[in-house]
């Protein structure tokens, strides 16, 4: 045994390093880590062969220690004697990865040692953080890259199509606690106007990807506003400034407006109202107070805009804005201009008249305040638009407000405000005039301040498109002295969302249909994103589009599907949700749904056997559906009458479970018991709807109350032979309802089922008549044949090849069925056919399309006497107690069988 080791060992080196092995697995799977030597090792006494992980053994066999092995690896000691030393990794985990060592000796000489790094492979995930971008200035997109193994990733930028940056190898890469890697990739451009709708795509190849992942997107541009600030004329320098900042042609609607002074930021206002070309505009005010407007310096209207680094914003001195002719004077200066206008006054008084001079005094000294509409206009809540006067008697001032070139007059006293919108086409709505004041402006209490405003409800079909316009006259005069016209508002309606409704596909395919709907929502821009475990999924069919047709009261509705694989569902904790977001809400409306879900099915309503003064007990059942929440609910039909007039049965109603019957699945069994009334005999029927939130639509099971009667049965069949041998066997039912099942049967010393044909026609006395038919020939041959019925045969032969297809496949086309000539005789006691020349020409004109069976009587278990030809029908019906039989016998087998 020494001779063969130092044999082997002279042929082989003593070591034999092999150069590092990488693998490279998905993971929680297994890996094999090889390692193996080209020599046969037969002593396994004297072999050595241990695995280490970070200075660690993990795997040894044959060493000072003895044999170990930790939990999570594995390997065949069977292959030893093959030089095969390979460990097998049963769950490769990120911490598992690093260096592995193969070490073998034999007979105490270093054999073999071979490095094994192992490795996890995860495919990456993008997203683009944000497709918004400055038009005509530098903007930022950034490629986000989650969730891969291992490290080195490259990332590509391309534009419709065509590359704007080669592919290069991102260095910052950042590990999450979960053992993988992110990375973000940034590429600056400065976007032009011809880049919008073009498609952008960002591209990413990874060691797990077969080929590279990308993910298109279009960008989302950001028009910069022009700021104008301007103030509204004040008759003093001591009153309140008020400054009005128009902003003009900016997008989004998002923004934020800031007030400074001096580089100190003054509170903000509210938000405005979209523009007729597709973007936005707004107006801003700000009412400086005396001290602030004795400060000085600059005043700012800044704008900030998502994504915009840079806001816009305008500026001016508060100097600059000087106050109304005359404002400044002193007190003798205004006591010298008070005397000279009373003497205008009274000499104008000689030529013009004292009272229109004074009214056009009044007209030069009032200030009117532009229309201030309310941020957000939604249907059916109250809103208000306002317009401030000020003068020295405002109290004489009377203002009169339009809705368009419709005078508006207060209807607050007949149309509630918390009552519902009037239907469409109606010119009545809620409104409510107010005004208040005269109130003092300023300490010496020459100037008067009024505010009117009017309180509405919004409705779309009067205030869409429209604006509100103030008249501003004095008592006792029809002269407008000023008017002032309001911007377009636009009017929003909050949509009404529906739960996810869950349908299984018809097809077996495993997929589940998820559904969500939204309606009475203004305007019709709406967006829903499917999520599911945190991921975003792709809506597969929606009916938000772009630019759908109103209902009748001018609200749109939307719909949209996500599908799902049902073993998704199945695994009980799977989320699924949908937000929905729309420009009327300030947070996304979610709706989700968790876990497994299964429609019932539905099973036909059964009734009880009726007994004289006993209640009638209605049953159905729905099995194999989850969740277990279902509602079973009874509704009575009238006779006549259609289901919108239905009437729902409130009492006798009951429901047995949700009982477990299977995997994840319940079902339930729903009685209804009725008692027997005059009305209820009249009763158009009961119907059983189910509802279940994996149903679109509920099911409906409807039961008829109708009296079962049962059908009048002959007590012989007729027969009738053909010139081929074609029997032809028929039984007529009279009557009865419902219909009658009816079984034909045939053979020897057992029976096979025949197919048979029915036809309904409608008696003399206005019952119903069921004929049911059965053709058969016999497959035997006969021991003794004359000539004529050789003959006869070789026809019954040819026929019977004919309907040799038909037998085996009652599917085919053109070859089952027969036409021949046949009457039926109604004549019980006569069963055999006659050949006479009337009974022919009969024949000719009566004619039956019908399956022929193919029977062989002469099959029976040796041992046993031969069996005649026996033609039964089985008739059910659910008035009789048992099943009727009806059996023709051959009476010629008969006597042969007695013989």
């Amino acid at each position: 045994m020494q001779c063969k080791v130092l044999f082997c060992l002279y042929l082989f080196p003593l070591t034999q390093p092999v150069s590092p092995t990488e693998i490279w697995v998905r993971p929680n799977t297994s890996a094999i880590l090889p390692c193996s030597v080209s020599i046969p090792l037969i002593d396994q006494s004297v072999l050595e062969v241990s695995w280490t992980s970070n200075t660690s053994v993990i795997a040894s066999f044959g060493t000072r220690d003895g044999n170990h092995m930790e939990n999570g690896v594995s390997w065949d000691t069977s292959l030893f004697v093959n030089g095969t030393f390979s460990l097998t990794l049963l769950n490769a985990t990120f911490d598992k990865q690093g260096v592995y060592e193969c070490h073998v000796s034999y007979n105490s000489s270093d054999l073999h040692l071979s490095n094994v790094t192992l490795g996890i492979k995860v495919p990456p995930t993008l997203s683009i953080r944000s497709a918004l971008v400055v038009l005509d200035t530098e903007s930022d997109l950034q490629c986000s890259a989650q969730g891969f193994s291992p490290p080195l990733i490259h990332f590509s930028w391309t534009r419709a199509g065509e590359t704007i940056r080669l592919p290069q190898a991102v260095t910052a890469v950042e590990r999450t606690p979960q053992g993988t890697y992110q990375a973000v990739n940034r590429v600056k451009f400065v976007p032009l106007l011809s880049d919008q709708n073009v498609t952008y795509a960002c591209m990413v190849s990874h060691a797990a990807l077969d080929k590279p992942l990308s993910e298109e997107f279009q960008l989302s541009f950001v028009f910069l506003p022009t700021v104008t600030l301007s103030a509204v004329p004040s008759s003093s320098r001591n009153a309140p400034l008020t400054l009005s900042c128009d902003i003009v042609g900016f997008y989004p609607e998002d923004i934020s407006v800031s007030w400074l002074q001096n580089g100190t930021e003054l509170p903000s206002p509210l938000p405005g109202e979209d523009g007729p070309d597709g973007t936005f505009r707004t107006r801003r005010y700000y009412t400086l107070s005396p001290k602030q407007r004795e400060l000085v310096g600059e005043v700012e209207c800044v704008v900030h805009q998502p994504n915009v680094t840079k806001p816009t914003r305008a500026s001016a001195n508060v100097a600059g804005f000087s106050p109304a002719t005359g404002s400044l004077l002193t007190k003798p200066a205004k006591a010298s201009v008070a005397l000279m206008c009373i003497s205008l006054v009274l000499v104008f008084l000689l030529c013009l008249g004292f009272s229109w001079r004074r009214s056009d005094e009044k007209q030069k000294s009032l200030n009117v305040s532009g229309i201030i509409l309310p941020p957000r206009v939604i249907v059916g809540k109250k809103c208000r638009v306002t317009i401030s006067l000020e003068g020295r008697r405002v109290n004489r001032v009377k203002t009169s407000w339009f809705l368009n070139d419709t005078r508006i007059s207060d209807t607050s006293n007949s149309v509630s405000e918390k009552g519902p919108l009037l239907p469409p086409g109606g010119n009545k709505s809620y409104y409510k005039l107010h005004t208040q004041g005269p109130l003092r402006s300023t300490g010496d209490g020459s100037q008067q301040c009024l505010q009117s405003s009017v309180s509405f409800i919004p409705q779309i079909s009067i205030h869409k498109g429209a604006v509100f316009k103030c008249q501003v006259s004095y008592v006792g005069k029809d002269k407008v002295v000023v008017e002032r016209v309001s911007d377009k508002f636009s009017i929003l309606a909050t949509p009404e969302i529906s739960e996810i409704q869950l349908e299984e596909a018809d097809d077996n395919s495993g997929v589940v249909t998820l559904t969500t709907k939204a309606w009475r929502f203004h305007p019709d821009i709406i967006t829903f994103r499917w999520f599911c475990q945190g991921g975003e999924l792709s809506p597969v069919g929606s009916q938000a589009v772009s630019a759908p047709r109103p209902d009748a009261q001018g609200f749109f509705s939307a719909m949209s599907q996500c599908k799902l694989p049902r073993t998704e569902l199945e695994r009980g904790s799977t989320k699924v949700w949908v937000s929905v977001h729309h420009m009327a809400l300030k947070q996304p409306i979610t709706r989700e749904t968790r876990g497994f879900i299964k429609r019932p099915t539905v099973s036909e309503i059964i009734c009880s056997h009726r007994t004289p003064g006993q209640p009638l007990t209605l049953g159905c059942d729905m099995t194999g559906f989850y969740p277990p929440d279902i509602t079973v609910t009874w509704v009575r039909l009238r006779e006549g009458e259609v289901d919108d007039t239905e009437e729902e049965v409130i009492e006798g109603g009951e429901m047995w479970g949700p009982v477990l019957s299977g995997p994840s699945t319940y079902r339930v069994a729903a009685t209804l018991r009725k008692r027997e009334t005059r009305v209820e005999e009249a009763d158009g029927g009961v119907v059983c709807r189910v509802e279940h939130c994996s149903l679109l639509e509920p099911i409906e099971r409807r039961w008829r109350n109708i009296q079962i009667v049962a059908p009048a049965i002959p007590p012989f069949l007729t027969v009738s032979w053909t010139t081929d041998g074609v029997g032809v066997f028929s039984i007529l039912l009279t009557g009865g309802h419902p219909n009658a099942t009816v079984l034909w049967a045939a053979g020897g010393a057992t029976l096979t089922p025949l197919v048979s044909n029915q036809t309904y026609a409608t008696g003399e006395e206005g019952l119903t008549e069921m004929m049911s038919v059965c053709a058969l020939v016999r497959s035997d041959d006969q021991p003794v044949q004359t000539k004529g019925e050789v003959q006869a045969e070789k026809r019954k032969i040819q026929n019977a090849q004919k309907t040799k297809a038909a037998v085996s496949d009652p599917n085919t086309v053109g070859i089952g069925y027969i036409d021949e000539p046949c009457e039926y005789n109604k004549n019980l006691e006569n069963d055999t056919m006659s050949h006479t020349e009337d009974e022919s020409e009969e024949e000719d004109n009566v004619k039956y399309k019908m399956h022929v069976n193919r029977v062989n009587a002469k099959v029976w278990p040796k041992g046993l006497e031969r069996k005649p030809l026996r033609v039964s029908v089985e008739i059910t019906h659910p008035a009789l107690a048992l099943p009727v039989h009806r059996t023709w016998t051959d009476p010629k087998e008969e006597v042969l069988s007695s013989l």
